[in-house]
């Protein structure tokens, strides 16, 4: 049964394909797949799939040039995006992320929690119609129905997970966040270890709306606690 939202999975290797596949396809999405980054992009531009679950190590582009490539288009920039890698240093998974991939998942996998961050992704990411709202506080306008923000009425690109990170924060100023209530209203879920994860986006948003991010007059970390977006 397809709820019509198509997830595109990227790897080399067709076993993990295949298995990803499986079980997305049982959830009930339409799948398709490629084994290297000139077909990924191909198939991207054709049918601008609704998420994409993306291997880092691929035989042409690697994920974070095909990562790049994608945030850097104004049509696509809004597509969410898994990184998928089989290498666990930290600083791997930062770049990904400070590339704009929204969350990532280490092999090997539990094919049923990439299913529970898909659906998380997928539903954080799906615009609200019923409503044209407006968030503005300061240089920052967000406006939810565009899924828009500006900053002295200049467009921002924002990642879904920046975007909602931002939207969370700005529905209430001054107000601080555990780390753990920003990852369950940013990313959809609180594992542990994805704190590091957390402060990359925190720091990809104050790269975007700060004027000095190094002394950021918004978003200010609250030491041992979390963050609170200041309203001036």
């Amino acid at each position: 049964m397809s709820n019509n939202t198509t997830i595109l999975v990227v790897d080399d290797d067709k076993t993990i394909v295949e298995v990803l596949q499986g079980y997305l396809q049982q959830a009930g999405y339409e799948v398709l797949v490629a084994y290297d980054g000139d077909t990924a992009v191909h198939l991207i531009r054709n049918n601008k799939p609704n998420l994409l679950v993306l291997d880092l190590m691929l035989p042409d582009k690697d994920g974070w040039d095909i990562t790049r490539w994608i945030r850097g288009d104004a049509r696509l920039s809004a597509m969410p995006i898994i990184m998928l890698t089989a290498r666990v240093e930290d600083m791997d998974k930062i770049i990904g992320l400070e590339l704009g991939a929204d969350d990532y998942i280490t092999k090997p996998f539990n094919g049923r929690e990439v299913v529970a961050r898909v659906r998380a992704l997928l539903r954080r990411s799906r615009l609200e119609m019923t409503a044209h709202t407006h968030l503005v506080i300061g240089r920052l306008h967000l406006d939810l129905d565009l899924h828009q923000l500006f900053v002295d009425n200049e467009p921002i690109t924002l990642t879904p997970t920046e975007f909602k990170l931002l939207q969370a924060m700005m529905e209430a100023p001054n107000h601080t966040f555990t780390r753990e209530e920003l990852l369950e209203k940013g990313m959809g879920y609180a594992y542990e270890g994805m704190g590091r994860a957390l402060d990359t986006h925190i720091k990809n948003l104050r790269q975007k709306i700060e004027k000095d991010p190094r002394n950021p007059e918004y978003i200010q970390t609250v030491y041992s606690v979390g963050y609170r977006l200041i309203s001036l």
